[in-house]
């Protein structure tokens, strides 16, 4: 076997070659490593791997493999973790200068849960300024010309890359599902409150959502497995046992799923080849599934400025301070932000904060009847040029109401990728996968 190519499985194809001893982790780790040597100075995606410490683990993971210990679930897969998420291995500098050199003392809940399913941890993945808009030196591995978008760029990039097979991102308003859109990878935001934030930068507490990337739905299951485990101190998060999504999908195919295609509020907003490319994906689809072009209620007619009063109320709160001390060592846009969130009152974000419940409220019975909503990952495809990073408006409406979404890369506009996004009701994160590789399943057999 190829052992150049071992960068380019997906993590449950290096899994299954791990488990029968055709591929050891030192072999796959090498791969991924030799390919970002060789992509690094094009796409960017990394501000530190550390070579020797991932190679070290492999080989202590190759080693227990060889004893026929019982194994946890990633062992001897390499992961991607995004430079807002501490790690104590790496500095985690959160794409700000004014974080240069900062070396956290512990884990965040979510790395050492990684490490406990035997992930190899390769490095931390580029992000945009204090996770915002701000860009850092990734670009797009289709075109070094475009954006990967942000603000898990890295991220994104190093996964559609295949420089690793899984990755973390977060997403707060459209950091996890544009980026895999314009990189063309597979890209999960979970229910909100799914896996700990703890050891996370904080931008927007009721927003702040922890992402994945992989280039399989199997891989999402088997990331967000192992970092599910209820954590107290995320006051956020869901107690409870979840279902295994690895089982989930295991399980038999679902019944021809139906789809609500909705045009929201952001619609005007995409590019025209992209509403004419999901008018298309709706029609064609349409033989194989029922997809109905469905109304939002007319309560969300304005319902694109509320995720912002509360994200940036809360950046104003988080940030201002930071900004405050450090004015020449933070982006324009960013104490522009600053200002605009300011200027919300306390009144006014719990008068949005209230709405995130009340609107899913009055969405429930909306798509009671449909297994996912069928809706735009991003605007078009990446943006031409390295100073911005996208508009989040497909995405920012889905995360202010907490619920579960993908961005599928099954379209592309003059040669580039463009996600559809698939978007599940709060909890059903595990019915929203299975849908989602049935969708991806029948592109792939069209």
């Amino acid at each position: 076997m190829n052992h150049t190519l071992f960068a380019a499985r997906t993590a449950s194809e290096a899994k299954r070659l791990l488990d029968s001893g055709q591929l050891t982790s030192e072999a796959l780790v090498s791969s991924c490593l030799a390919r970002i040597s060789d992509r690094d100075a094009a796409v960017g995606a990394w501000t530190t791997v550390n070579a020797q410490r991932a190679l070290e683990a492999a080989r202590a993971s190759d080693k227990l493999r060889a004893t026929g210990a019982s194994l946890p679930p990633l062992s001897g897969i390499p992961v991607g973790i995004k430079d807002v998420i501490d790690t104590k291995d790496f500095p985690t500098e959160y794409g700000s200068e004014v974080f240069a050199g900062r070396q956290p003392d512990t884990d965040a809940v979510l790395v050492m849960q990684l490490k406990a399913a035997g992930a190899i941890i390769l490095g931390k993945t580029v992000t945009t300024e204090l996770a915002f808009f701000g860009p850092g030196k990734t670009r797009n591995p289709h075109d070094p010309e475009r954006t990967p978008g942000g603000s898990s760029s890295g991220s994104a990039a190093a996964v559609a890359d295949g420089q690793v097979p899984l990755a973390l991102g977060t997403q707060t308003a459209g950091s996890t599902i544009r980026p895999a859109s314009y990189c063309g990878v597979i890209g999960f935001k979970p229910t909100f409150g799914y896996t700990s934030r703890t050891g996370v930068l904080a931008q927007s507490a009721p927003l702040d959502t922890i992402g994945g990337y992989a280039r399989s739905i199997e891989d999402i299951a088997l990331l967000f497995d192992a970092m599910s485990a209820f954590d107290a101190a995320d006051t956020d998060m869901q107690a409870g046992e979840k279902p295994s999504l690895v089982a989930a999908l295991a399980e038999p195919g679902p019944r021809v799923p139906r789809f609500a295609f909705i045009k929201t509020p952001a619609w005007p907003q995409a590019e025209p080849a992209t509403r004419a490319a999901f008018e298309d994906f709706a029609g064609s689809f349409g033989a194989r599934a029922e997809i109905v072009e469905t109304i939002l209620p007319p309560e969300f007619e304005g319902i694109l400025r509320l995720p912002q009063i509360v994200q940036f109320y809360d950046i104003a709160r988080n940030y201002g301070p930071i900004a405050d001390a450090n004015p020449d060592r933070m982006s324009g846009k960013l104490k522009e932000i600053i200002a605009e969130g300011r200027t919300f009152s306390s009144a006014d974000y719990a008068a949005a904060r209230a709405d995130q419940d009340s609107l899913y409220e009055i969405l429930k019975p909306v798509i009671a009847d449909y297994d996912a909503i069928l809706t735009p990952a991003a605007t078009g495809p990446a943006l031409v040029g390295l100073s911005g990073t996208g508009s989040p408006m497909f995405n920012a409406l889905w995360t202010y109401l907490g619920m579960p979404c993908i961005s599928l890369p099954l379209l592309e506009i003059d040669g580039l990728p463009v996600g559809v996004q698939l978007v599940g009701a709060r909890g059903n994160d595990a019915h929203l996968l299975r849908v989602a590789d049935w969708m991806m399943r029948q592109q792939r057999t069209a």
